[in-house]
């Protein structure tokens, strides 16, 4: 019987900048990051705010806004990169799966062939 041949994706061989997007996508989706993330504003705001005669970010906060900004500019195309890994893990999986049910119903109707011929010489 020949023996099937893994595809790299479904595998696990990554490469550098896969693992990177899955390892960014496992974090950033996270409640410990969500709410690491929520307290840094937090902490920003209060401390532009109690500092308000030296302020380094004034309202409405310019600074802040352009951080998070940047961290969404960059984080959505990594977690997208990561989710399309996904989906091509899925349809690869599919596609084997289709193939195996292909051929357990060829070999089922070979069988249902063979019990057919048994019954018929039993008779």
């Amino acid at each position: 019987m020949k023996k099937e041949q893994s595809h790299p994706v479904i595998s696990g061989k990554r490469t550098f900048g896969q693992k990177a997007a899955d390892s960014l996508t496992k974090w950033a989706g996270s409640w410990t990051f969500i709410i690491l993330f929520f307290i840094l504003i937090i902490i920003w705001i209060s401390a532009n705010i109690y500092g308000w005669v030296n302020q380094w970010d004034p309202y409405p906060f310019i600074l802040l806004n352009l951080a998070l900004s940047l961290l969404a500019a960059i984080q959505a195309p990594i977690i997208l990169m990561s989710q399309n890994r996904e989906a091509q893990k899925d349809r690869l999986r599919a596609q084997y799966d289709y193939a195996v049910n292909r051929k357990a119903e060829r070999e089922i109707s070979e069988i249902q062939k063979q019990l057919n011929r048994i019954e018929k010489k039993l008779r």
